[in-house]
């Protein structure tokens, strides 16, 4: 894992594996994070951060491993957070809709399906490009959301 830290930023690079997305998120929240922050925006931070990068385990590096790379920079509008990975891009190069599938009559809750939904209802901001065979996914944490 590697760090390089301007003064209002974080940056690091990971291996596109679970373990490494869990250990990373913990170092970021535990002892990275680049400012003091309120507990309502870490939790959307983390809850963004963690469902974009096991998407990306998951999908676009379901063939071949690689390596991720996090920046999460205090703003003044927000803590504006940056991944790139050289995985698969999006599927017709753009960010899923988010939207949440009916849940079953049965009453069991399906597995998976919120990641999006929930990315998109924590974050401002969200953009994702393909550049250079990479993919380029930035979202923002409101400032509302950080200490006043």
């Amino acid at each position: 894992m590697a760090r390089d830290v301007p003064h209002d930023s974080t940056r690091l690079v990971i291996p596109s594996t679970p373990l490494a997305v869990r250990q990373a998120l913990c170092a970021l929240f535990d002892t990275l994070m680049p400012g003091p922050i309120t507990q309502p925006a870490r939790d959307a931070a983390q809850i963004v951060l963690a469902e974009a990068l096991n998407n990306i385990v998951e999908h676009a590096y379901a063939q071949s491993p690689g390596e991720i790379e996090v920046t999460v920079t205090f703003s003044a509008t927000g803590l504006v957070c940056s991944i790139t990975d050289a995985g698969l891009p999006m599927p017709d190069a753009c960010l899923p809709p988010g939207d949440l599938a009916p849940l079953p009559q049965s009453g069991d809750l399906p597995e998976g399906g919120f990641g999006w939904h929930l990315i998109r209802a924590l974050s401002q901001d969200l953009h994702y490009r393909r550049e250079g065979g990479r993919n380029l996914l930035s979202f923002r944490i409101d400032a509302k959301q950080l200490l006043p």
